[in-house]
C-alpha cells in the first residue's frame, strides 16, 4: 500500500477505447472451474468462496460473454442466468455458452433449481469504467497485488483501491466519520472463527469484511467483499450515514450458516445501491444489538433502527431470510426500512423458528419493541420461498406494505404467517404470474392470534396482463400475443419471449425456433418451457410500471395417450416402510400397505411414520397441448408419465434451529401430451419430514393449480377403499 495525493489507476483512456476492460486478478485468486472470454478475449475468472467464482470488468458497449465449464457435460442440465426478469437465453455449444448484455449487469450464472450451498455458481459483475482516485493529502492508494493486513481508515481519510488491489482482512471503521473506500479492489476475509459454531455476531475489528462501531458519514464505493469464514459479512454497530454504491459481497463456509450479507445492531440512515449480494444467511438483518446467547444478553434492551434504503440491486442466499428483523426475546424498534426496485435471485429454503420468506419478522419469547414502515415494492422474485412471515406477541408491528412483488415463473413453497400484534399489512399488486393476489387463500397465508385481514389492492397506472391465442405452440408455429390494454395510461409494451428475443406493442407475433426452453433443457421430453415476459410502463413516467409472466411450452416430440377402458377413479398406491436417503429400487423392496387414494397425495399409511409411497394409475389429459408439473416435497419425490421421468426434486436439505423437518424442494419440467389417459406414476419419500408432497400442473385452459380428482384412475378396480 502506498500514500500519495496524486491519484492513478488503469489507464482511462485505453478503458474508453476497448468494449470491456477486465479487472486483473492476482494468481493466488484465480480459479479454472469456468473459462471466460469478452468479444473474444480471454479474462482472469476469481474463486469466491464455497464453490462460487465471479469475474469483474467495465464496459463501455455491448459484450458477447462466452463462459467454458471445466467439467464435461456441465450444462446438460440446462442453464439459468438471472435476473430473469433480463430475458438471457444463452446459446450452447457443448460446454459453452454465449450471450450479450447491452449494459452493465450483475448476472448469477448457475444450473436450474441449482442455487444451494454446495451449487457451482459463477456471477458476473459488468460495470461502468471506475472513476479515477480523487486528490488530497488524505488520500491512500493501494496499487494492484496481495496485501496482507487491514485498513484502519483514520476519519477524514479516503482509500483508493486500484482495479486488482486485494486486501487481505478486513476494513476496521471504528470511532470514525467522514471516510471513503473507493476504486474497484477487493477486501478477502478468511478469519479465525470456529466453522462449527456462530462466533460471527461479536463486534471487533478484524472479525468482518467491513465492521463498523459508532462510524458515521462513511462513503463504500465499488468494493468486492469476500468472506470465506463464518462471520456477518459487513456489521455496523451504532453507525449511521453510510452509503454503499457498487458493492458486490459473496459469502460462502463450510457451515452454511451465520453469514449473514449486512446487519445493523442499532444506528441505519444507509443508502445501498446498485448493489449484489449472495449470503450463507439472512441478507439484510436489523437488530438492536446482539451481545451473545446468555439470557443476559439476549434480553439486554437494544439501540434503534431506522432510515434504511435499498435499491437496484440483486439479493441472494444459500440459506434463509432475504430481509429480517426481530428475534425472539430481544427489544428494540426499528422504523422507515425500504427495499425497492431490486431482483430476488434466491430466497433460502427450509426455516429457523419460521420459514423462510421475503420477510420474516420473528418476535417470540417476549421479544417486543415497536417496528413501522417497512416498504418492499418493485420486486422481482427468481428462486423464492415465501412471502411474508411475520409473528409477534407484544406490541407491535404495523404499517408494512408490499406493492408491485412480481414472481417470475414459480409459486410460494410454502404458506405465509401473519400472527400477534400485526396490523396495516397492505399487499397491492403482488403478482404470481398473471394473476394478483387478492385473498388471503390466493397468497396463501395465515392470518392467526387476533392479527386484522391484510389489505389487498391494486395500484394506479399501467397494468399487465396477457392471453397467449394459439392453445398448442410448435416449433416454428406463429404464436400471437395479445396484452390488455393499460385505460387511462399512454402505455409503452415490451416483450421477453425467453428465448433472448424481444418485441414491443400491444399485439406482437413470434416464432419459436427450438423446443429447449429458456433454460436450455427441452431436450429430454421433447417440450421446453420458455418464460414469456410482459413489461408495461407509462411512456410519461417510465417509474410507473407492471409486469407479468406466463410459461409457454413448445413441442417437439408428443406423447400419445394410452387407449384404456374399464377404469376407475383414483390411483393405486403402496406403502413401502423403511427409511432412505434416496429412492430405492421399489422392485426389489416388498409393500405392507395399498389401497386406492381419490386425491393425490391421499395414501393411508396405516400407522407407519417412515416409508415410501408409489402411485400409479393414469392422468387424463383433456386437450392436446403442453403441459408443465410442478413438484413440491420435503423428503423427496420423483415424477413419470408414460415411463419417462418427468421432474424429480432434489436431495433433502435440513431445516435449521432445531427444527425436525427437511425444507420444501421445488422441481418443474414440461411434456407435450395428447388428450386421453397417460400412465402416471409418483414415487415419494416420508422419511423425517412432517407434510405431504404436492404436485401441480397447468396446461390449455388450465391454471396453475392441483391436478383435479376427477383426472386420476386406475385399472381394473371394481370397489373403492372409501378415502
Amino acid at each position: 500500500m502506498h500514500d500519495g495525493a496524486t491519484a492513478h489507476g488503469l489507464p482511462h483512456r485505453a478503458q474508453r477505447s476497448a468494449a470491456a476492460q477486465p479487472v486483473p486478478l492476482p494468481i493466488e485468486l484465480r480459479a479454472d472451474d469456468f473459462t471466460v472470454t469478452l468479444n473474444g478475449k480471454a479474462v482472469d475468472v476469481a474463486r469466491a468462496a464455497a464453490s462460487y467464482d465471479y469475474v469483474s470488468f467495465a464496459m463501455t458497449r455491448p459484450v458477447t460473454i462466452a463462459i467454458t465449464a471445466k467439467e464435461a457435460g456441465f450444462w446438460d442440465a440446462g442453464v439459468d442466468v438471472q435476473p430473469w426478469r433480463l430475458g438471457i437465453r444463452p446459446a450452447r455449444d457443448g460446454n459453452t455458452i454465449r450471450f450479450q448484455i447491452d449494459h452493465p449487469e450483475k448476472l448469477s450464472i448457475s444450473r436450474p433449481e441449482d442455487f444451494l450451498n454446495h451449487a457451482r455458481m459463477l456471477f458476473v459483475f459488468a460495470a461502468p469504467p471506475v472513476a479515477p482516485a480523487p486528490a488530497g493529502a488524505n488520500v491512500h492508494i493501494v496499487p494492484p497485488g496481495i496485501h496482507v493486513g487491514s485498513l484502519n481508515p483514520q476519519s477524514g481519510d479516503t482509500w483508493y483501491l486500484e482495479p486488482g488491489a486485494v486486501i487481505e482482512g478486513s476494513i476496521n471503521l471504528w470511532k470514525v466519520s467522514n471516510v471513503k473506500v473507493l476504486g474497484r479492489g477487493v477486501v478477502l476475509y478468511d478469519g479465525p472463527q470456529d466453522p462449527n459454531n456462530d462466533q460471527g455476531w461479536m463486534q471487533r475489528p478484524d472479525w468482518h469484511c467491513i465492521g463498523a462501531l459508532d462510524a458515521h458519514q462513511i462513503e463504500i464505493d465499488g468494493v468486492t467483499c469476500l468472506v470465506r469464514s463464518r462471520t456477518w459479512s459487513i456489521q455496523m454497530k451504532d453507525s449511521t450515514d453510510f452509503v454503499y454504491n457498487d458493492l458486490r459481497v459473496i459469502g460462502g463456509n463450510p457451515g452454511n450458516a451465520n453469514q449473514d450479507g449486512m446487519d445493523w445492531l442499532g444506528g441505519g440512515d444507509t443508502v445501498v445501491r446498485d448493489s449484489f449480494f449472495r449470503a450463507s444467511d439472512d441478507v439484510l438483518a436489523m437488530q438492536g444489538g446482539w451481545d451473545g446467547y446468555d439470557e443476559a444478553d439476549m434480553v439486554r434492551p437494544g439501540q434503534p433502527v431506522a432510515n434504511i434504503l435499498v435499491e437496484h440491486s440483486e439479493l441472494s442466499t444459500s440459506i434463509s431470510n432475504i430481509v429480517r428483523a426481530g428475534w425472539p426475546r430481544k427489544s428494540y424498534t426499528s422504523h422507515n426500512f425500504t427495499l425497492r426496485d431490486s431482483d430476488i435471485l434466491h430466497s433460502g429454503i427450509g426455516a429457523c423458528g419460521l420459514p423462510f420468506a421475503l420477510f420474516t419478522y420473528w418476535g417470540a419469547k417476549g421479544a417486543h419493541g415497536d417496528h413501522s414502515g417497512f416498504t418492499f415494492e418493485n420486486l422481482w422474485l427468481d428462486d423464492w420461498y415465501s412471502l411474508v412471515q411475520m409473528e409477534q406477541r407484544e406490541p407491535e408491528l404495523h404499517d408494512f406494505t408490499f406493492r408491485n412483488i412480481w414472481a417470475l415463473g414459480q409459486p410460494p413453497l410454502v404458506g405465509s404467517l401473519l400472527s400477534g400484534d400485526i396490523h396495516g399489512v397492505h399487499l397491492d399488486n403482488v403478482k404470481y404470474g398473471q394473476h394478483r393476489v387478492d385473498s388471503d387463500g390466493a397468497v396463501p397465508v395465515a392470518v392467526t392470534a387476533g392479527t386484522p385481514e391484510p389489505r389487498y389492492g391494486a395500484v394506479m397506472g399501467p397494468h399487465a396482463a396477457f392471453q397467449v391465442r394459439q392453445p398448442i405452440v410448435g416449433v416454428g408455429q406463429r404464436v400471437d400475443f395479445v396484452a390488455e390494454r393499460s385505460r387511462g395510461v399512454h402505455a409503452r409494451y415490451m416483450w421477453l419471449f425467453g428465448d433472448g428475443t424481444t418485441a414491443t406493442g400491444r399485439r406482437v407475433h413470434h416464432r419459436f425456433a427450438d423446443a429447449l426452453g429458456t433454460e436450455l433443457r427441452g431436450n429430454r421430453n421433447g417440450a421446453g418451457s420458455f418464460r414469456v415476459l410482459l413489461h408495461v410502463e407509462n411512456k410519461q413516467d417510465p417509474e410507473q410500471q407492471d409486469w407479468a409472466e406466463q410459461t409457454v411450452v413448445v413441442v417437439e416430440r408428443w406423447q400419445s395417450g394410452a387407449p384404456e377402458t374399464g377404469t376407475a377413479p383414483g390411483l393405486d398406491y403402496q406403502i413401502y416402510p423403511g427409511t432412505w436417503p434416496d429412492f430405492p429400487d421399489f422392485a426389489r423392496e416388498t409393500p405392507m400397505r395399498g389401497g386406492i387414494a381419490r386425491t393425490l397425495p391421499g395414501a393411508d399409511p396405516g400407522g407407519y411414520t417412515h416409508y415410501a409411497v408409489v402411485y400409479r394409475g393414469f392422468l387424463d389429459v383433456p386437450v392436446d397441448g403442453g403441459y408443465r408439473f410442478h413438484l413440491m416435497a420435503r423428503d423427496g419425490a420423483r415424477l413419470m408419465i408414460d415411463g419417462a421421468p418427468v421432474a424429480a426434486t432434489g436431495p433433502s436439505f435440513a431445516e435449521v434451529c432445531g427444527s425436525p423437518n427437511n425444507a420444501v424442494r421445488y422441481a418443474s419440467r414440461a411434456v407435450g401430451l395428447r388428450a386421453g389417459k397417460h400412465h402416471l406414476q409418483l414415487e415419494t419419500l416420508r422419511t423425517i419430514s412432517d407434510g405431504e408432497p404436492q404436485l401441480l400442473w397447468e396446461g390449455p385452459g388450465i391454471p396453475l393449480d392441483n391436478i383435479p380428482t376427477g383426472a386420476l384412475s386406475h385399472r381394473n378396480v371394481a370397489q373403492l377403499d372409501g378415502r
